[in-house]
């Protein structure tokens, strides 16, 4: 096997497996009560502390299968700061990469009464990640000078940036990753691109009337891949039930990629877009959170039927506010 093929079976595999990147991937685990992850804007922003520890499993009789952890940590430091800070291992056969990321976020809030909800706030964070290519395992036997039959590994820093608005019970952000383009030698300058910039909208907005028990929020995300132009949408849908120990809350998420690939069917060419939906478990008891995704791919073209299984586990501890702001507002509250 030759460094072209290994780099297009590892591009294939980053396609096919959420929107895979440089830095931490694009999946649903901001779905879970964790925008921190996404948009480094939300550190602080939130009426409490927070501390988020997921992990994503896909096979599991499978070794080397993809998989992911992250922790992150976010909290209000003063009247109008925030801080930060990420960790993560994210592996895929044999490719990986582990690093973390650094956050400060600023906060402005219009509001006339600190009940009410009306912050903008600005984010940068700044990352280092180490990328490793195990070759240790590859057959030598046909003499390939790329492959030295080694750990190959390479590191690099990079930027992300990104801006909140949440209003009472609308919320919005827009995100910039991988701001400053990085030259990598982990496969070949022939097939790495320079450019891992990718863009992130999303916006939510919550129903219900205050103090009801019931409460419902539609949200919405879109990713866009600067170098190979592949974008791809997020629709969500969650429900809330407040609890004398907490709260109850569930939902869906729809992933389309708006880029289609074509595969040979007998004698036909047919188109597929990758799909995901991923449903979500959740509870809020006290302080201390706990979630439950499942992703599963539709689609004629995939590896097997199973998809991934994700844990968010969290506590929210005082830190900003004492009291939460007057609305539904999930994405704070």
């Amino acid at each position: 096997m030759n460094i072209k093929q290994i780099s297009l079976i590892v591009l294939f595999l980053s396609s096919l497996y959420g929107f895979s990147q440089d830095g931490i991937p694009v999946y649903s685990d901001y779905f879970a009560d964790n925008l921190y992850l996404l948009h480094p804007s939300m550190a602080g922003a939130a009426s409490h502390n927070q501390i988020r520890l997921t992990a994503r499993q896909q096979w599991f009789d499978q070794k080397d299968a993809p998989n992911l952890q992250t922790l992150s940590f976010n909290a209000r430091l003063g009247e109008r700061s925030g801080i930060g800070a990420i960790a993560f291992n994210d592996k895929n056969g044999y490719h990986s990469q582990t690093g973390g990321y650094l956050t400060y976020a600023h906060h402005i809030m219009f509001s006339r009464s600190e009940a009410d909800l009306n912050q903008l706030s600005f984010g940068l964070s700044v990352g280092l990640t180490q990328s490793k290519l195990d070759e240790t395992s590859f057959d030598l036997s046909d003499f390939d000078p790329v492959i030295a039959g080694i750990m190959q590994s390479t590191s690099y820093f990079n930027v992300d940036a990104g801006v909140s608005y949440n209003f009472l019970d609308f919320s919005s952000h827009f995100t910039v990753k991988n701001i400053i383009f990085q030259n990598r030698s982990l496969y070949s300058q022939e097939y790495e691109s320079n450019n891992q910039r990718r863009y992130l909208f999303s916006a939510a907005y919550a129903i219900g009337r205050y103090g009801a028990p019931w409460s419902y929020e539609p949200s919405v995300l879109f990713q866009w891949a600067e170098r190979t132009n592949e974008s791809a949408v997020d629709i969500n849908f969650k429900a809330y039930r407040e609890m004398d120990f907490g709260k109850l809350w569930g939902g869906v998420s729809y992933r389309r990629s708006l880029d289609g690939a074509e595969y040979k069917s007998g004698s036909q060419i047919k188109n597929q877009k990758l799909q995901y939906i991923s449903p979500v478990l959740g509870i809020n008891f006290n302080n201390f959170l706990f979630a439950y995704t499942y992703s599963y791919q539709t689609g004629s073209v995939r590896f097997e039927s199973g998809g991934f299984h994700q844990i968010t586990l969290g506590y929210n501890f005082l830190g900003g506010r004492a009291e939460p702001y007057d609305c539904h507002c999930p994405a704070v509250n």
